[in-house]
């Protein structure tokens, strides 16, 4: 008996030793994920704290755009952004590739091609776009492109498109210029491929993904990085401590999550369609298509008496080509032609270029026109910076840095991975502080709520900015169209990048910024889109960005 006693009292000796040793094991786990992984716990709709059901690793059932803290005047934004845009897509099934919009059987009538116009009348494009087997379309929503042009005085502007839902579109342009007009009508996508994009954009944000490399000492490893990671496996946490924008990798098997070294874009998925939803995607077929006229497809306008309709009585178009030169509607634009105009412009003031590769073109033209403008070598990595240039002369200082991730450059150094939000907070602001921010491209993979969210932190940093150096100029560069393919399209389509252009110009409306309408200046040029425009509309972006910084006196 008294061995059995003995056998019970040491076998509850090694029971407690052996909880105390999982105890602590346990602490140092929870501990280290704390530092280190992801918190394991969210907040569902209902606002009730859940646990997830793993123990001891992090894991993200979650993407950190869906369990924002919104005050009610944000949701009620937020909410009305995503139904104004979601309320575009057809609410069809899957349709087979013959019934869906054929451009080459589509055709366009302008409605009272004879009558007299003068500068300044509305011209109306009526639109019947029909499918594969010549059979009128009963549903819209298909994504048109539509423009006035006249290729021999280099004139051109956009017009607006108003879908009826019923395979009828109606497209709306104002004549601003004498001669002869011509009207152009494209599809982008047909409907039935802007379901599909638009479920990509929901289920599939990571099919352009990043990586990260961490290193410490002759160790390194690389991860797969995002703003939502599947699985769970643990995570490291780069969530912005000031923003709260999102950010996470795998955590290194090896590595500390402080041992991240760079940021780069891993690369772009493959095999995202099926041979059905292929059919909605093809050059040459109904990507960025030509839809021809029924008739005449050109108007002939007669200068308006004087006095007449005067300019600036409307918002849209915001502007239109004249001579190749871009000329606002609501205000004189100056064409800053000789380098010593943006000197003098520029002179005693600071420059700060925050954003994409578009806004970096910027700097490009400034530093190359500009001689006494010299980049100072700061062994940045090309096309990512950030890039710096002075004219010690003249007191002008250019900076560029790109936004923070997701951000598709090669490579960026770790600690050069900086929010637009925080840059602002940081800067005083003043009459010779002059900001310009370009920030789009980049998210057009995402639901929209990941931009509508980084708008939100930019917006709020911008009034703070606003409101303690009034004085300060702030100038947004939208969006702008680009050349489409089949796979370029499912990554950075122009309907993606449309809906972004949406979103940022209702979100700084009133907000006391100066807009550079990209987006109008690529769709009203004859040249071919890309995503880098070529240096005549980089110049007119340039001039009404500098007009906005040294308006002509009044």
């Amino acid at each position: 008996m008294w061995t059995n006693f003995f056998k019970l009292r040491i076998f509850c000796c090694l029971l407690a030793v052996l909880m105390v040793v999982v105890l602590v094991i346990i602490v140092t786990e929870v501990e280290y994920l704390d530092h280190e992984t992801v918190s394991a716990t969210f907040i569902d709709s209902s606002g009730q704290v859940v646990l997830s059901q793993a123990t001891g690793i992090s894991r993200n059932p979650y993407c950190g755009y869906e369990h924002q803290t919104l005050s009610r005047q944000e949701r009620l934004e937020e909410d009305s952004l995503l139904a104004t845009l979601q309320g575009q897509v057809p609410d069809v099934g899957l349709v087979p590739f013959v019934k869906s919009t054929d451009p080459s059987s589509s055709y366009f009538v302008i409605l009272n091609s004879a009558a007299f116009f003068r500068v300044g009348s509305q011209l109306e494009v009526l639109v019947h776009v029909q499918d594969f087997q010549r059979k009128p379309k009963k549903y819209g929503g298909d994504y048109l492109q539509a423009k006035i042009h006249s290729p021999k005085l280099q004139a051109g502007a956009v017009g607006r498109v108003v879908d009826y839902k019923n395979g009828f579109y109606k497209v709306f342009f104002t004549l601003l210029w004498p001669g002869k007009v011509k009207v152009s009508i494209s599809l982008v996508h047909p409907s039935e491929g802007i379901r599909v994009l638009q479920h990509l954009q929901e289920e599939k944000p990571d099919r352009v993904y990043f990586k990260s490399l961490f290193r410490s000492g002759r160790i390194s490893e690389t991860t797969e990085c995002n703003v939502c990671l599947p699985g769970s496996l643990p995570l490291c946490n780069f969530t912005d401590l000031y923003t709260g924008e999102p950010w996470f990798c795998f955590k290194p098997k090896k590595l500390p999550c402080s041992s991240r070294i760079n940021h780069f874009k891993g690369g772009y998925l493959k095999g995202l369609l099926t041979a059905t939803e292929s059919a909605f995607f093809q050059s040459g077929v109904n990507i960025k298509m030509p839809i021809n006229s029924s008739g005449p497809d050109w108007v002939t306008v007669v200068p308006r008496r004087i006095k007449e309709v005067p300019e600036g009585s409307e918002t849209f178009p915001s502007g239109y080509y004249y001579k190749d030169q871009w000329k606002p509607r609501r205000f004189k634009m100056r064409h800053f032609n000789d380098p010593d105009n943006i000197t003098e412009c520029l002179q005693r003031k600071m420059v700060y270029l925050f954003g994409d590769s578009t806004i970096r073109q910027w700097f490009d033209y400034l530093t190359t026109f500009v001689p006494d403008l010299v980049e100072f070598q700061m062994g940045s990595p090309k096309n990512v910076g950030p890039f710096l240039a002075v004219d010690q002369k003249h007191n002008i200082l250019l900076k560029y840095r790109c936004h923070g991730p997701p951000i598709r450059f090669t490579t960026v150094f770790s600690n050069e991975l900086h929010y637009v939000a925080n840059e602002l907070n940081g800067i005083v602001g003043g009459r010779n502080t002059v900001i310009a921010i370009s920030l789009w491209s980049h998210f057009s993979t995402y639901p929209l709520e990941v931009y509508i969210r980084r708008l939100r932190n930019i917006r709020r940093s911008v009034v703070q900015l606003l409101d303690r150096s009034p004085r300060t100029v702030v100038v947004i560069r939208t969006a702008n169209a680009q050349e489409l393919g089949p796979e370029v399209s499912l990554f950075n389509s122009d309907w993606y990048n449309f809906q972004l252009d949406t979103i940022l110009r209702r979100m700084f409306s009133g907000v006391g910024v100066y807009l550079v309408d990209a987006w109008e200046m690529t769709l009203a040029h004859y040249l071919p889109h890309k995503l880098h425009p070529d240096e005549v509309i980089v110049k007119n972006q340039l001039d009404m960005f500098l007009s906005f910084v040294c308006p002509l006196e009044t």
